[in-house]
């Protein structure tokens, strides 16, 4: 067997070129199909690993999906806004154990600013119930305080003490900043592997302050500006936020509660089960996704053929090749074997070449992947099922180089030596 692995990767060194481009053009399609899979999988550890142990989401009358975008993977932006007395009414409801407001709609060089309350750092869960931890600093107490997450820090540069500047709008360039109020970073979050970790977390009242000048989502005319001393002394309570989280005492009461928040009369209010939208955006994409696995498993098959087809091809050319090694004492099942073996050395190297390229492209759009969609990708040895995935296409090789094998079995010394006409 070793001899004829030998001939085998000598012969296709011969037809170096040829061989190259079949294992290039079997790697792309195998590097398709793994990113699609990789996507798919990561996609959905990552939204399911961003927020647990929340029974309600609650925020203005929209679309459940759209809802749970903005408010809590900070994708998209909110169409209205909650009142802080419906807010309050449900906040002191006698089934609610804990709430946690929610504001949006200012950013930091493209980072999302939320304005929550102090709560939020202790009954923030994510993952499998995980909680919020600092590595350096503390959670805000003054009405100027910030805390940014793991990524902002590092992608930034920024250290406790060091003074920012947030920007009306979530633009990545914005032109109306609130550079009249700055604010000093007094704590670093903990790397969570969710939108946490691109989020300037400031308070409720920190964010009621940098607008409190402005009128009509219009920024102050220069001279009206208020100072820091001056907004200090104002009474900062929200007028309205973007959502809020619900804890209940017993989930038993969990659809109920949600009917009564999505009937109040007050305001078009709509409470979701994160977990059941969170599916519902599953069953949404789910046709896109499975039509995106047929076509990189489409493609990836056409890899194949297009490898057996290279073999077929060159046969003709390779009649007297094997001639030759039928003369020296060959048999046709070493023929078949060898044939066999070059398939499969153009498989096996076109899976590790799309690993390849696999693995470098997410090591270059991460980064990308992270700011504009808030999606972490890691960087992982492959899953079983991935393992699986290339078994499968190490047989599927297997079977494809069937066919020139059995060609070349077919084929005679005499037909090898004899010219034709």
């Amino acid at each position: 067997m070793n001899t004829l692995l030998t001939l085998a990767r000598k012969s296709l060194w011969n037809r170096r070129a040829t061989a190259i481009l079949t294992a290039g053009s079997i790697a792309v399609s195998v590097a398709l199909l793994f990113t699609v899979e990789k996507i798919r999988i990561t996609s959905k550890e990552a939204f399911e690993n961003t927020i647990s142990d929340v029974d309600l989401l609650v925020g203005a009358r929209t679309g459940g999906v759209q809802l749970l975008l903005y408010s809590v993977f900070r994708m998209g932006n909110a169409t209205n806004n909650v009142s802080w007395e419906s807010y309050q009414q449900f906040k002191s409801h006698p089934e609610v154990k804990w709430t946690i407001p929610m504001s949006l709609g200012d950013s930091h060089y493209g980072f999302r600013v939320l304005g929550t309350s102090p709560e939020y750092f202790d009954l923030y869960r994510f993952g499998r119930r995980r909680s919020l931890q600092l590595s350096e600093g503390k959670k805000f107490s003054d009405v100027f305080d910030a805390v940014i997450g793991a990524d902002i820090a590092k992608e930034l540069g920024y250290d406790v003490g060091r003074k920012i500047i947030l920007s009306h709008g979530v633009e990545q360039v914005s032109f109306q900043s609130h550079d009249d109020k700055p604010f000093t970073i007094v704590g670093i979050l903990e790397k969570t592997g969710t939108p946490v970790d691109r989020t300037v977390h400031v308070s409720l009242a920190g964010i009621e302050a940098i607008h409190a000048d402005w009128q009509d989502g219009a920024p102050p005319r220069p001279g009206e500006s208020l100072s820091t001393e001056a907004v200090r002394k104002m009474d900062l309570t929200p007028k309205s936020i973007t959502a809020f989280l619900i804890k209940l005492n017993s989930r038993i009461g969990i659809f109920s509660v949600r009917k009564e928040i999505n009937e109040y009369r007050k305001e078009a209010l709509l409470a979701v089960v994160p977990g059941l939208t969170l599916q519902e955006l599953w069953d949404t994409v789910s046709v896109a996704e499975k039509a995106l696995v047929l076509i990189s498993f489409a493609v990836v098959f056409g890899g194949l053929f297009g490898m057996m087809t290279m073999l077929l091809a060159a046969l003709n050319e390779r009649r007297r090749e094997m001639a030759i090694l039928r003369s020296v004492g060959a048999r046709s099942l070493h023929i078949f074997l060898m044939l066999l073996l070059e398939a499969e050395i153009l498989v096996i190297s076109g899976c590790l070449g799309g690993l390849t390229i696999v693995y470098l492209g997410i090591f270059s759009i991460r980064s990308w992947v992270q700011t504009n969609f808030g999606m972490y990708l890691p960087i992982s040895a492959p899953s079983s099922y991935e393992f699986m995935l290339l078994g499968l296409l190490v047989v599927a090789g297997g079977f494809v180089g069937v066919v020139p094998a059995w060609r070349a079995y077919q084929n005679s010394v005499g037909d090898g030596l004899s010219i034709r006409v």
